[in-house]
């Protein structure tokens, strides 16, 4: 449940942070004219997300089980790669994203009510549709037959929408360059259990081979169903009897983006331009 309450945190943060800066800046910039055809941008954004999650839900259940499988396990490697890029890229541009934001609604604001509307659906609808694909995975690797994956998605998103309100009212402030690094993080960790449920998803498709060749089989000490293994397999999706496909997935992805991911960044090479400020705060 906590894995999933971090997508949920993490990624409607984001939309959550983009929202309140282009509402702000229309604000401050005594544009409130402008405000309407934002929203009207935000909705369809937010109403293609929640399309788009309920096409994977019950689209899937149509399927034989060999293909809800294989879809499952493709889906969850593209899910994954999207993932990775998006915490890298946020990573490098937290420190200038309102100043990047404003010049967008800028040269909006000059195109028309369309261009603020592609603006907001845009900004918005992209992390909606990550965010709606990663869950979706991410559910289904940590599911245990109860709703508390799905319930702990919901509270993430949650606290991303009463958080963005206090930045917005300026009642809260964080260094957001650090708080995308050290959930990036942990989502890194939680995009490598996903990654490894994937490919033995397509196992179980017949896709790939190896099903059988257990890489071990620790069961009977952390038992699926006990109150310690549900935790793990809530937090990291483990699983006590991963095949060696699995366990070498897991270690080849997470090791290596984990390392480039934490390391320190080049001199200059994230500097943003002069006229923006290096800490950025909502």
């Amino acid at each position: 449940m906590f894995a999933n309450y971090l997508i949920g945190l993490r990624e409607g943060l984001e939309a959550s942070l983009v929202v309140c800066i282009l509402i702000a800046y229309l604000v401050k910039t005594d544009r409130r004219d402008a405000l309407k055809p934002i929203w009207i941008g935000i909705a369809i954004a937010v109403g293609l997300a929640l399309g788009f999650g309920c096409a994977l839900e019950f689209g899937s259940q149509e399927l034989t089980f060999e293909a809800q499988e294989a879809l499952g396990g493709s889906l969850s490697i593209i899910a994954v790669c999207l993932v990775t890029w998006m915490v890298f890229w946020m990573r490098r541009t937290a420190r200038h994203l309102k100043a990047d934001l404003h010049g967008r609604l800028d040269a909006a604001l000059q195109m028309g009510t369309g261009a603020l509307v592609a603006t907001a659906f845009l900004a918005v609808g992209r992390e909606g549709l990550e965010t709606s694909l990663f869950v979706w995975t991410s559910v289904r690797a940590s599911s245990d037959g109860t709703e508390g994956p799905l319930i702990g998605v919901l509270l993430g998103i949650a606290t991303a929408v009463v958080l963005g309100y206090l930045f917005y009212r300026g009642a809260l402030r964080i260094n957001l360059a650090k708080f995308f690094t050290w959930t990036g993080a942990m989502l890194v960790v939680v995009a490598a259990g996903v990654l490894a449920y994937g490919f033995h998803d397509l196992q179980e498709a017949d896709f790939l081979p190896g099903l059988t060749n257990k890489a071990f089989d620790i069961s009977e000490t952390i038992p699926p169903d006990s109150w310690y293994g549900t935790l793990l397999k809530g937090v990291f999706n483990f699983q006590p009897d991963p095949t060696v496909l699995q366990v070498v997935v897991w270690s080849l992805y997470l090791v290596p983006t984990l390392a480039f991911f934490l390391a320190p960044s080049r001199p200059g090479k994230d500097r943003p331009k002069p006229a923006t400020p290096v800490r950025e705060e909502v």
